[in-house]
């Protein structure tokens, strides 16, 4: 390459990262008008211009990776949620203050993740939490404290429904009190959360691939999501869009049936039809005949479920939903068959992935507010050994970064394998 292309692309690389840390002076200093709705169509999202993948671009300009330089300029271009895991009530109100204010300075709202609920993550990968359900809630208070009366959203406890503590393995919760403070907990966070008039509150709910339709409804139900906003779906993984439209669809609906649908129904979302579903597995007395896997050939029949029996109650009667595309471009990774004997965690560092839709509050979905990058591109989801007993992850030759971390690799496959192309956001 000449001389003077790379100074081209480097002064290119150089103005977005500029534009990147400019974005809260040229966008706007007044701020915003109170809206009707925390979450609407025309909602800009936050962009930190101080993001880990601004700071890599900069890195890999520093080191003549011109290629990647770009590419991670085009991802800091783009909104992503800021997590909140730890730290003392007065850190975490402190840190929610400073963030919602530079947002409003830029004319944005800005996509938080509370992710700090006692026994988090089954002690794995993501292990650590409140100490008790006390403190959780004294921090849930500042956290809310912290954003005040300025326009947020905010996904709550990624896993921490379809990851109970009941689910954690027969010893864990033997009295089934730890999983009722954690219902109890989740419940508190929304109601507290919401509480504050401009923001817009979604319970997470897992992904396509987990929890059955009426079992997740359940404990939707259970937690209070009724209070909230809705429900997030596909945080930290990899399942395509359009699944996750179609799952959060059907909870949506299985809420309502389960609720406000006919008598017969009140309190059955054991009843809803799943991913699970076809009418030609053995019925076991319930409209929800279950098959061994969710296989989106089969749908349709769920479709037809709930066509039949639910109906097409209005929009604003169901619950909405935002999904995380920060990881989907390509969809779910699958290993080949018989490489792994044990469990292959196709949901943790899943390789050959891209970075999935834009984060856009206009998704022209029914009933979906958003598409959001919560899971930070480029961020570990932990040290995956694929079931092998070792502590090198095959996948990748390496020992994977612990949760959280950044990892560069993984940023700038992320970004090559963008579906649609990466771009910058204008």
């Amino acid at each position: 390459m000449k001389p003077r292309s790379l100074r081209r692309r480097a002064t290119s690389v150089l103005a977005a990262l500029a534009a990147c840390a400019a974005l809260t002076a040229t966008q706007g200093q007044a701020q915003a008008a109170p809206a009707a709705d925390p979450l609407g169509p025309a909602t800009e999202f936050y962009v930190d211009p101080d993001s880990k993948a601004a700071r890599q671009a900069l890195t890999d300009l520093r080191h003549g990776d011109l290629t990647n330089a770009v590419n991670m300029a085009r991802l800091a271009s783009w909104p992503q949620a800021e997590w909140f895991t730890e730290g003392t009530p007065d850190e975490v109100r402190a840190k929610a203050r400073s963030l919602v204010r530079e947002a409003r300075a830029a004319d944005r709202t800005p996509v938080l993740v509370a992710y700090n609920v006692p026994g988090r993550d089954c002690s794995q990968y993501s292990s650590g939490g409140a100490a008790s359900s006390a403190a959780y809630r004294r921090w849930i208070d500042a956290f809310a404290a912290g954003i005040g009366d300025s326009e947020a959203v905010v996904v709550v406890e990624p896993d921490g429904l379809a990851l109970l503590p009941s689910d954690c393995g027969p010893d864990v919760d033997p009295t089934g009190a730890l999983t009722a403070a954690r219902v109890a907990d989740l419940g508190y966070a929304v109601r507290t959360l919401k509480a504050k008039a401009r923001t817009a509150v979604y319970l997470d709910a897992g992904n396509v691939l987990w929890r059955s339709v009426g079992e997740m409804a359940r404990r939707l139900l259970d937690a209070g999501v009724r209070d909230g906003d809705g429900f997030a779906l596909n945080v930290s993984n990899n399942h395509p869009t359009g699944h996750n439209a179609r799952y959060g669809t059907w909870m949506a609906k299985c809420v309502w049936y389960a609720t406000e649908g006919p008598a017969h129904a009140r309190g059955h979302t054991d009843w809803c039809a799943t991913q699970y579903y076809s009418p030609a597995a053995p019925n076991d007395g319930t409209p929800g005949n279950a098959v061994d896997s969710a296989d989106p050939a089969t749908w349709r029949w769920t479709d037809a479920w709930f066509d039949q029996a639910v109906g097409t109650p209005p929009d604003d009667a169901l619950e909405h939903f935002v999904i995380d595309t920060s990881r989907n471009g390509r969809g779910a990774w699958t290993p080949e068959p018989g490489k792994y004997t044990g469990d292959p965690e196709a949901w943790c560092n899943a390789p050959g992935r891209g970075l999935g839709p834009r984060p856009t509050a206009d998704t022209g979905v029914p009933l979906v507010d958003a598409y959001l990058w919560i899971k930070i591109p480029g961020e570990s989801d932990g040290s995956c050994a694929r079931g092998t007993g070792g502590t090198i992850d095959p996948e990748y030759g390496v020992v994977d970064p612990p949760a959280g971390t950044w990892w560069p690799a993984q940023a700038h496959a992320l970004a090559r394998n963008a579906t649609p192309r990466l771009t910058f956001n204008r």
